[in-house]
């Protein structure tokens, strides 16, 4: 009988190349002096975190992941320290781009990471790993195998640099979130910079972590350019695409925000760490303010000046047709196509015989003039002649003009056109009757694919990123809830 002799370091290398939870038990006290707490969250990352890589490592497709989380519960430690090194035991080679706000913060964590390396232990189960001294500052270090990390901060150039992996930790300062300029700043270096520094643009994946801090920060950016592409493929004729990014959010007190939704089991007394971050401490961060512990905590960006609609009192109904005592489709029109500008919005709204408002449909894009007057047309004939059609008249003579021309287009129909003037033309003081149903639970909504960035606008208004929908809606109701009046074409003035 042969015997064999395993050394204790092989035995952990072994241990640690298989399971990065392992790799974070073994080498956190390398870097970290406090005891750790493992809360079930720390596994359940750790994992996720293994999954992106381990299809890198096996050059799959890629899947990128977004991770929204409370301050405080080892995300950095997790996603922008430890992960490098591991990645390491594994694959010396591989090529690690790490962005934060500032380039303190990414100094720090890439320091953070180097020390990993450096250390004792590490060397000791992965001798293979060597830091090349001539290249080992907390910037740029490299391995003797051709791994390298690069620290760089939002807005920064990574010229010549390509990475096997994207790691983006707050690339948002908190302080400055609300700064339109900021945000624009945030999410275009994502797009436009770090996107074009990958190895192979289908396999490196990108891992955003970071806590809520507005409706339009890089979160939702780079959701909503997910959603896109997947659109797109499907459009170009892949029925089966999905959705290239996993959304990791965990709020730190138990609510409908929770992704994935299975996660609500773990949580304890309805506490995402009942240990570190417990109802008692949640209520002194509360304290501090709503709009703070609303993006931090509960990841959940509801603006300052905000909170306008309560969106949970619209019930969502199934589709099927309910007798109206009355309809008004207005029209939000928008001269633009394409782009990020705003959107033209065609919102269907419906008066019941007992007084409740119901949203039945709506038309949301950015269309050319032509086409936009093509679609507010097919609309019509599709809504029928019963349908009154407001049309918001624009300021100036280029709004009016584009106003009389869409009711010039609609002869036949029971057209108005609004045109909001004084102390009453500003978007809040026309929506504030509209709210008051809402608040109070008497407007229904079919049920629809458009449901969920139509109740989004709604939510964040007046401080949401587009506020179409929303004109739409005061428009329509505002004609449904002060009565018909005159059938043909008018002007009402505010």
């Amino acid at each position: 009988m042969v015997s064999y002799k395993f050394d204790e370091h092989q035995v952990l290398a072994s241990i640690c190349r298989a399971s990065y939870y392992e790799f974070v038990k073994e080498f956190w006290s390398t870097i970290i002096t406090e005891e750790p707490i493992y809360n079930w969250h720390i596994k359940y990352i750790c994992d996720e975190l293994q999954r992106v890589v381990e299809r890198m490592f096996a050059r799959k497709l890629k899947k990128d992941l977004i991770i929204n989380i409370s301050p405080g519960e080892t995300k950095s430690t997790l996603c922008s320290v430890m992960l490098q090194p591991w990645m390491w035991t594994r694959m010396p080679s591989a090529q690690v781009i790490g962005g934060s706000y500032s380039s303190e913060l990414s100094l720090d964590l890439s320091r953070k990471g180097r020390d990993i390396v450096l250390s004792d232990k590490y060397r000791a189960a992965f001798p293979e790993v060597e830091l090349r001294y001539d290249q080992a500052g907390k910037k740029h270090f490299q391995n003797t195998k051709g791994g390298w990390r690069y620290a760089t901060s939002t807005g920064g150039t990574i010229t010549g640099f390509h990475g096997h992996l994207i790691l983006v930790d707050d690339p948002l300062d908190p302080n400055r979130a609300a700064s339109e300029v900021e945000l624009k700043n945030a999410n275009d270096w994502m797009k436009n910079t770090l996107a074009n520094r990958k190895v192979d643009q289908s396999i490196t994946p990108t891992i955003l972590i970071m806590q809520r801090l507005h409706q339009d920060d890089c979160t939702a950016s780079m959701m909503e350019r997910a959603e896109l592409q997947q659109q797109n493929a499907i459009a170009a004729g892949d029925p089966d695409a999905v959705i290239g990014i996993k959304h990791i959010c965990l709020p730190a007190r138990k609510s409908p925000d929770i992704r994935p939704r299975y996660l609500r089991r773990f949580y304890e007394h309805n506490v995402m760490d009942y240990v570190r971050l417990s109802n008692d401490a949640l209520c002194e961060k509360e304290a501090i303010g709503q709009y703070y512990f609303a993006g931090q905590y509960m990841q959940n960006p509801i603006p300052a000046g905000g909170g306008m609609f309560k969106t949970d009192r619209i019930l969502i109904d199934v589709p099927h047709v309910r007798s109206m005592a009355s309809y008004c489709r207005f029209w939000d029109k928008a001269g633009t196509a394409g782009g990020d500008g705003a959107y033209t919005v065609g919102l269907l709204m419906g008066k019941d015989k007992s007084g409740r408002f119901w949203i039945q449909d709506v038309i949301r894009g950015r269309w050319s003039s032509d086409e936009r007057e093509n679609i507010i047309k097919q609309t019509a004939q599709i809504d029928g002649l019963d349908c009154w059609i407001g049309i918001e008249q624009e300021p100036g003579s280029g709004g009016k003009e584009s106003a009389e021309n869409t009711v010039r287009n609609l002869a036949g129909w029971k057209v108005f056109i609004d045109k909001p003037s004084g102390a009453d033309s500003s978007k809040e003081q026309r929506a504030d009757p509209f709210s008051v149903q809402v608040n109070s639970g008497n407007v229904l909504m079919v049920k629809a694919e458009w449901n969920r960035p139509y109740l989004e606008e709604l939510k964040y208004f007046p401080a949401s990123k587009y506020k179409d929908q929303v004109d739409a809606s005061s428009g329509a109701f505002n004609k449904l809830s002060v009565g018909m009046g005159t059938v043909g074409a008018f002007m009402r003035k505010k």
